[in-house]
């Protein structure tokens, strides 16, 4: 389980400050799909790094699995499973050595690698690309690779930025199916996206965040009764919409 409390954190331009996540709270809970839904520039992304420890937050706090995620840093790292903005893979090694390197990063046995990295690549649809050099690959096919390498170690707790963000349908359908299987063994997912598709058809629970503030949280039921709007984009953009933001 991941809790967020009362996150905030501003960053200095030539224009000025710039406050990126302003007071972001909020429940993800073993078991299920929560999905942080908002605008490009919301600050979703900021608030994911401070959630995998890639930003420490200015106030506020992250809490993995009862672990502070500033003074038990390296504990929540290996509690997690992180798809960042960025994907990133080593293009020069084939999608089989990618996952190996983050397995031993982890510490892991080369047997407990190779099965790791044969029950992934069974799930995520991989088996025939596993052996070929990343460099070439598809969009499909690199995500593919990030997300198996990110959940080696079998995290029990899962965090996705935007990880259908160009690809094709039957890619996006595929990982989809994963992102349920991930739901049923127990893990705690976060998933973040501008897609109010891709949020209705995954979350169990949905995190509004505009102007890095949560403007509406709930479950899909929740939302559109608190909005008053049958349509769950029309409860979205009535959310984002109101200032004083609506809590479920």
């Amino acid at each position: 389980m991941i809790e967020v409390r009362d996150l905030h954190k501003s960053f200095k331009t030539k224009a000025g400050i710039v406050r990126a996540v302003q007071g972001v709270g909020f429940t993800a809970r073993d078991g299920e799909i929560t999905g942080l839904l908002g605008p490009n520039g919301a600050g979703k992304t900021t608030t994911l790094r401070m959630l995998y420890t890639l930003m420490s937050p200015e106030s506020g706090s992250v809490s993995v699995d009862g672990l502070d995620s500033v003074r038990d840093a390296e504990a929540v790292r290996r509690r997690l499973g992180v798809l960042p903005d960025a994907r990133g893979v080593y293009k020069r090694l084939t999608a089989r050595e990618n996952i190996a390197y983050f397995g031993a990063l982890h510490g892991m046995s080369p047997g407990a690698i190779a099965a790791r990295t044969a029950a992934l690549s069974g799930a995520l649809g991989m088996d025939d690309v596993l052996d070929r050099q990343a460099e070439g690959f598809s969009q499909g096919q690199r995500t593919k690779t990030a997300i198996a390498r990110a959940l080696v170690h079998d995290p029990k707790n899962v965090i996705l930025d935007e990880p259908t963000n160009g690809l094709d349908v039957m890619t996006t359908r595929g990982l989809r199916d994963f992102l349920r299987q991930l739901r049923a063994e127990g893990r705690c997912v976060i998933f973040s996206s501008h897609i109010m598709q891709e949020v209705a058809a995954l979350c169990d629970r949905i995190v509004v965040i505009a102007q890095g503030k949560v403007m509406a949280a709930g479950t899909p039921d929740e939302l559109r009764a608190h909005t008053g709007e049958d349509n769950l984009e029309d409860a979205f953009v009535k959310a984002i919409g109101s200032e004083e933001g609506l809590h479920a």
